[in-house]
């Protein structure tokens, strides 16, 4: 019988494997004693599209921190709700009497109400300032059944506005007496009343400028008394310093204005004034 393949061949083969596998093993064993764990890096060119990424250029509202709105404070109050029912004014001063919220107020220049601040003034008008803005406000027109109750302002102003007042007391005559009790004096209730509606005839009977001290004002000065006026029989002369009355310390025009506003309700006057060096009080009753 004739063989397929020769047994030469068969171990030649094996020889082969043999070999190839003590080669297996031997490399196997260098590589686990000798050679790195970590293979060479190495770059590969990879073909293709490169990969990119879409920016938003503008800004993300996010990230970005939005402006502080300002807000609108509403100031509260009007130049409207000031009614202006009386002015005096002069060259060195500016008095006047509002009404606001219902009541009746007297502002000398400087004053503040409402958040205005009185400027100045005119005959039939008067200014006021508030955050750098100036307003004007008008003379209320009085009504005909309360014409003598106008503007308290002296009739030396213009000559159109003082021959109305001219006429005015010119028909209206000073009544009621002073009478010396010794250590006060009595006065007539109706003098009073007069002098109240008529602020122009006491510009006519007595004079009056601001005595300051050290640049602040401490009371008004009598420059002049007419003889035999009411003021002269009060006991007033030229020269006296009137200081306090009623023991409110008269050392702002809104000072004595509120009293002269007052003057009808009171039953008892107390003047301190400076005469000369020397302080006194002047009482007087009214009756």
């Amino acid at each position: 019988m004739k063989h397929l393949f020769k047994a030469s061949f068969f171990k030649s083969m094996l020889t082969v494997l043999i070999v190839l596998l003590v080669v297996k093993i031997l490399w196997l064993v260098v590589e686990i004693n000798w050679l790195s764990s970590e293979g060479v890096d190495h770059e590969e060119k990879v073909g293709g599209k490169s990969l990119y990424y879409r920016v938003k250029l503008t800004p993300n509202d996010a990230l970005v921190p939005k402006k502080a709105e300002k807000k609108v404070v509403k100031i509260a109050g009007s130049i409207k709700d000031i009614r202006l029912i009386a002015v005096y004014n002069a060259s060195d001063n500016t008095v006047i009497t509002i009404e606001y919220k219902r009541k009746t107020k007297i502002l000398g220049r400087g004053d503040e109400i409402n958040g205005f601040t009185l400027l100045g003034g005119g005959s039939n008008y008067a200014t006021f300032t508030k955050e750098g803005k100036t307003y004007k406000v008008d003379l209320v027109k009085a009504k005909k059944s309360s014409s003598s109750q106008g503007s308290i302002r002296p009739s030396s102003f213009t000559r159109a506005e003082s021959r109305p007042a001219a006429r005015n007391n010119a028909a209206v005559a000073v009544e009621g007496e002073i009478v010396d009790a010794g250590d006060h004096k009595i006065v007539d209730k109706s003098l009073l009343d007069h002098y109240a509606s008529n602020m122009d005839d006491i510009y006519k009977n007595i004079g009056i400028t601001e005595f300051k001290e050290n640049g602040k004002l401490k009371g008004f000065k009598i420059t002049f008394v007419k003889r035999g006026s009411p003021f002269s029989k009060l006991g007033l002369k030229r020269g006296d310093v009137i200081k306090s009355i009623n023991g409110e310390e008269i050392n702002s025009y809104s000072a004595a204005f509120n009293t002269y506003k007052n003057i009808k309700d009171v039953d008892n006057l107390s003047l301190v004034i400076l005469r000369g060096k020397k302080e006194m009080e002047l009482e007087y009753e009214i009756n």
